[in-house]
């Protein structure tokens, strides 16, 4: 653990928060001081939850460290206990309760409860969020499945799987269950139950009849689904569902693992819904083939968007990365057969100087990615959590799936054509009908005129026209905005800009112009120039150009 302004990840008592707030009829008492309670307004503000989270805090204050922190830890289980009566509890610390050891684990089975009761332990200073998802939701399996029994005949007509993974606060994991829900089902294939989102005690207890797990988010359900199959001999899924390609190949794998024949007439109907395969084909998306795209994420997002643009969408992988440290090797792999190198870090600013230095034409990242590329003027769109609260749409908007495809081609193409567009309206900026003080097209030029700065309140002095001096205004050359990747203020600048060098600047595509201005300033600075006009401008174009 480090002090950090942002970080991608919580501690681990985070991760046990989603696993429990996503289930029903278990209840979580956490040792913690009165400050650590923050945790409830990432389910009810960002998540949008309707309810507060099935969580009790000890909250024991400065002064009680003095006392018997202990004490009041077991007042507020059996409390906790007597007033939610769950079928299960779990106990643990976060990351200042672990600092006074008190053991909550010992002191809740002191109390002789009548439910289960698990002890987490999540080492606060090694640890963080997502393994301390995936240490609860492994935690509540083993202890709560039942032993191996002979298997039973079954009088099923399908066979049957187990959704694995999903949590409270996942990125889009309400909507991505619906979507691959709906797609093993029109496969024939029956869904027993998903866990730990919407799962109970008795439905951990079951697990072990479905046929086999389809895991769809290996950050949180990989360390139970391993589990699963040693002890029920269940086999799970290595594909992700995310992208055409990765939703075929996932087809196959769950045909296979549920021992039915493939349809190729039932599966083109459902790939029909992809109607993103048709428009990545489009005369309209040529010009995005190629475009240089920088991808950062948890693993499972992070990878499955890499090869989504790679191979789906034709864009041009120039920089992949992940704050899952666990799952850096299937990382690293990715991106060495894209010939890159992955960065495996949680530290923000890393990834930003690593944008700034590649300087993609999108980003495709988190909350924090999202941020970076709004301060360097790059077009940018969320494919991970961390995320805000405008990542949790009312809207029905999947990940996964065939209709995932969709939301995924439209989030991240969307971004691009908006700059497009940005660029078509400053390229005809100065154009005689477009520019800012032309009248109405459709008016024939001849609308009034804007006033600027409230011109319009007050007469101009003597009673002369306002409008010569709209027309100064007008002819007045424009401050360029800050643009991509350009250089921070620190650095020296020692040429200076002819106006009408800065307008034909101000043609370039604003996804490449930072990088414009920079090579211009090299050049003219190398070879002693003073002042650059149009014709250093192209200069230093041929130049960069051999």
């Amino acid at each position: 653990m480090k002090l950090a302004v942002w970080t991608y990840e919580g501690p681990p008592h985070v991760g046990a928060m989603r696993v429990a707030t996503g289930m029903r009829d278990v209840h979580y008492v956490l040792h913690a001081p009165q400050g650590d309670t923050y945790a409830d307004l990432l389910f009810t503000m960002i998540e949008r939850r309707n309810s507060r989270p099935p969580v009790t805090y000890t909250t024991f204050q400065a002064r009680d460290l003095g006392g018997d922190t202990a004490q009041r830890f077991q007042v507020a289980a059996r409390e906790a206990f007597e007033r939610h009566r769950p079928k299960a509890m779990l106990v643990g610390a976060s990351c200042t309760g672990e600092l006074i050891q008190d053991d909550p684990g010992g002191l809740a089975q002191a109390l002789d409860l009548p439910i289960p009761v698990i002890a987490l332990e999540l080492p606060s200073y090694q640890k963080k969020e997502n393994w301390g998802a995936a240490e609860t939701f492994y935690q509540l399996v083993r202890h709560l499945s039942p032993p191996v029994v002979a298997p039973k005949a079954s009088n099923a007509q399908r066979p049957s799987c187990n959704l694995l993974g999903p949590t409270a606060l996942g990125f889009r994991h309400r909507d991505d269950v619906s979507e691959i829900r709906d797609l093993l089902l029109a496969l024939g294939i029956e869904v027993s139950v998903v866990a730990p989102r919407d799962a109970s005690v008795s439905d951990l207890q079951r697990l072990g009849d479905a046929s086999f797990n389809v895991l769809l988010y290996p950050e949180t359900g990989l360390q139970a689904a391993q589990w699963l199959e040693r002890r029920y001999g269940q086999r799970y899924t290595r594909s992700i569902p995310i992208g055409l390609e990765g939703t075929l190949r996932f087809i196959d794998e769950v045909l296979a693992l549920a021992a039915l024949p493939k349809d190729p007439l039932r599966v083109a109907q459902l790939q029909a819904q992809a109607r993103a395969q048709w428009y990545a084909r489009s005369v309209d998306s040529n010009y995005l083939h190629g475009k240089r795209v920088y991808v950062f994420g948890d693993a499972t997002h992070a990878l499955a968007a890499a090869r989504v643009a790679h191979e789906e969408i034709g864009l041009t992988v120039v920089g992949l990365g992940s704050y899952s440290r666990e799952f850096a090797r299937e990382l690293r792999s990715l991106a060495a057969e894209l010939g890159i190198e992955a960065l495996i870090t949680d530290d923000y600013l890393e990834v930003e100087r690593q944008i700034a230095a590649l300087e993609p034409e999108l980003v495709l990242g988190t909350q924090m990615e999202r941020h970076i590329a709004k301060r360097l003027r790059i077009p940018c769109a969320v494919i991970s959590a961390p995320v805000h609260v405008q990542d949790y749409p009312a809207r029905y908007a999947p990940q996964m799936g065939f209709e995932g495809c969709n939301v995924l081609f439209d989030t991240w193409i969307h971004p691009l054509m908006m700059g497009l567009e940005e660029h078509l309206l400053g390229m005809f900026r100065e154009d005689f009908e477009f520019h800012d003080a032309a009248g109405a097209s459709h008016l024939g030029g001849a609308a009034a005129q804007p006033m600027l700065d409230g011109a319009a309140a007050q007469p101009a002095l003597g009673g002369a026209s306002a409008q010569p001096m709209l027309d100064a205004a007008a002819a007045q050359p424009k401050a360029e905005p800050p643009l991509a990747g350009a250089a921070p203020p620190s650095t020296p600048r020692h040429c200076s800009w002819h106006p009408d060098a800065e307008r034909e600047l101000g043609k370039i595509p604003f996804f490449v112009r930072g990088r414009a201005r920079r090579n211009t300033e090299r050049f003219a600075h190398e070879r002693g120039l003073g002042l650059i006009t149009v014709d250093t401008l192209y200069d230093a174009k041929a130049h960069f150009g051999r």
